[in-house]
């Protein structure tokens, strides 16, 4: 297993389109299997949002101060999901609203993990070179072992509360 956190992040990325994907070919009256859905959705972008804040985005900040804007429109980027997250984590799949939340969570996600991929990860694979990816992903690594899976967790609601007064 890879430990270049690029490679550890598009797999995060892959994951999360395939949930995606799944909820969105789900059909219109699968409420049940669009929760359990939208359940792993919180979970992986919790954990995932969780790492790169953590992580990744300070150690690229410090390393390529050239791409501080692109880390900072990052960081609002996961604001804006953090803020769909927890509204789900609180909405029953059976909400008028819950379809139409989760269709504008993937949107922005999409968008933000397309804007990753293709603009912002080859900068940063061009700046910081294979060792430093390797020591950053061995660091993601140990924070998904200790990273919330839900918004409600002790550490994912500093962040949330972060988030909503932000």
């Amino acid at each position: 297993m890879s430990t270049d956190a690029i490679v550890l992040l598009k797999q995060d990325h892959q994951e999360i389109r395939r949930v995606f994907r799944q909820f969105q070919q789900a059909g219109e009256n699968a409420t049940k299997r669009k929760g359990d859905l939208v359940d792993s959705m919180i979970e992986l972008l919790t954990v995932h949002t969780y790492i790169e804040n953590e992580v990744m985005y300070p150690r690229v900040r410090e390393l390529l101060p050239d791409l501080e804007d692109d880390v900072l429109e990052s960081y609002e980027e996961h604001h804006v999901a953090d803020l769909l997250v927890v509204e789900l984590a609180g909405l029953s799949p059976d909400h008028e609203r819950f379809d139409a939340k989760t269709t504008v969570l993937i949107e922005n996600v999409t968008h933000h993990m397309d804007e990753e991929e293709q603009d912002w990860f080859p900068k940063v694979r061009q700046g910081l070179g294979r060792k430093a990816l390797q020591e950053i992903g061995a660091d993601l690594i140990e924070a998904r072992a200790k990273a919330p899976t839900r918004p409600s967790q002790p550490s994912a609601l500093k962040k949330t509360v972060d988030a909503v007064i932000s």
